[in-house]
């Protein structure tokens, strides 16, 4: 039986329209990659804020157009964040940032470029970060109840050490924290491959088994379309081969151990998508660590767990990302970046449940406001998902 039980609290940021938070950043969010200099500029001038710079928002359209304001308004309406200072080249599409993330009532404010120029947009911004700075720096932490938090996951540079330690260990804090009714997600669409039958059979109904089966072809048919059956090199990547995954299908069964052994699938959203109920839900997502833990801020989740087997150095701007890992050599070799050493399973020195608790201790202590080894690196990956090429 977990520490963590049904009365368990933790000291959260209580936002505007209710959900809770484990960071206040004030951030500044350039609309597009010509207004990255302004945004940080501004969080050059005002100590406190954080700029998240991206290379896209030109030319893009239809879905992929679609999924990049997602992106943007979700990680300004994350809960991790307490207000934002929107930067656009232009007035239109910056303000259609500032209102969808008006919507869920924190301070938030766009200025565009054309027609003041990078001097007067930064001064102007700078002065509306620095109200931002000051007003969060007064926020104060409240005590809320362990069902208000929301964890996702993904893993990277995966070997044999993950699937058979660091994932399940992920999997058995899952299955403590899915009985507590917190809000769950996994993904990495290209990553079930070989093991979509055991996810499907693992969803709650029918109509989330056919939601997610609709998800997992969806992927397949775009495989398909682009007259390729041969994902080497890619999946698995050079380093999971090294690490002893030689097939995809390996790689599919020791990805799956995150989601435990007691969770239910009880929902599907498309990238980005906000979960609309608690429980665990799949996200049609990318496998690449830094496209998944930003489409994770921007569906709204406040922690994520990444295990790692070979060492995996990703953080997030939003998130803090709690490194896992059971590969004696890389907890050596790359210490400083790893939270929770789980090893030990392996060495059969600790049990499966002890390293789930041991996960979750890290986790309470992260979400009360301890820096994630990544965070005191200050690794802040922020990395938006495409879907087409440019006009």
């Amino acid at each position: 039986m977990s520490f963590l039980t049904q009365d368990a609290t933790f000291w959260g940021y209580r936002r505007e329209n209710g959900r809770v938070g484990v960071r206040n950043h004030v951030i500044i969010l350039p609309l597009d990659d010509l207004s990255n200099a302004a945004a940080e500029a501004v969080a050059h001038n005002i100590k406190g804020a954080m700029a998240i710079p991206h290379p896209y928002g030109r030319l893009q359209f239809g879905a992929d157009l679609d999924l990049h304001f997602a992106t943007l308004i979700g990680a300004g309406c994350n809960p991790n964040v307490a207000a934002v200072v929107v930067i656009g080249i232009e007035d239109g599409w910056t303000k259609k940032v500032v209102d969808g993330i008006a919507i869920t009532g924190k301070p938030v404010v766009g200025f565009g470029i054309e027609g003041h120029g990078d001097h007067e947009t930064i001064m102007r911004a700078s002065r509306a970060a620095k109200e931002y700075v000051q007003w969060a720096s007064e926020k104060q932490r409240v005590e809320c109840p362990i069902s208000d938090l929301w964890v996702s996951t993904k893993c990277g540079e995966s070997d044999t050490t993950s699937g058979c330690g660091a994932n399940p260990t992920v999997g058995n804090a899952f299955d403590t924290l899915h009985a507590l009714g917190t809000t769950l997600v996994f993904g990495e669409t290209s990553e079930i491959t070989g093991g979509e039958h055991i996810v499907a059979a693992r969803c709650k109904t029918p109509e989330v088994r056919d939601q997610f089966m609709g998800m997992f072809n969806r992927y397949q048919d775009m495989i398909n379309r682009n007259k390729t059956t041969d994902l080497s090199e890619s999946q698995p990547t050079k380093g999971n081969i090294a690490g002893g995954l030689t097939t995809i299908e390996e790689k599919a069964l020791g990805n799956i151990q995150k989601i435990g052994k007691k969770c239910t699938v009880d929902g599907v959203i498309d990238k980005a998508e906000v979960p609309s109920h608690s429980g665990l839900w799949f996200m049609d997502s990318s496998s690449a660590a830094a496209e998944m833990v930003t489409l994770c801020a921007a569906s709204g989740f406040v922690v994520h767990f990444f295990p790692t087997g070979q060492g995996n150095v990703i953080g997030n701007a939003i998130v803090p990302v709690i490194k896992i890992c059971a590969n004696p050599r890389t907890v050596r070799t790359m210490s400083e970046h790893i939270d929770v050493d789980c090893s030990g399973l392996l060495q059969r020195e600790r049990t499966m449940d002890q390293t789930g608790d041991q996960l979750l201790e890290v986790m309470m202590r992260t979400i009360n406001g301890r820096f994630t080894a990544a965070e005191a690196l200050g690794h802040r990956e922020f990395v938006m998902t495409r879907l087409f090429e440019s006009a």
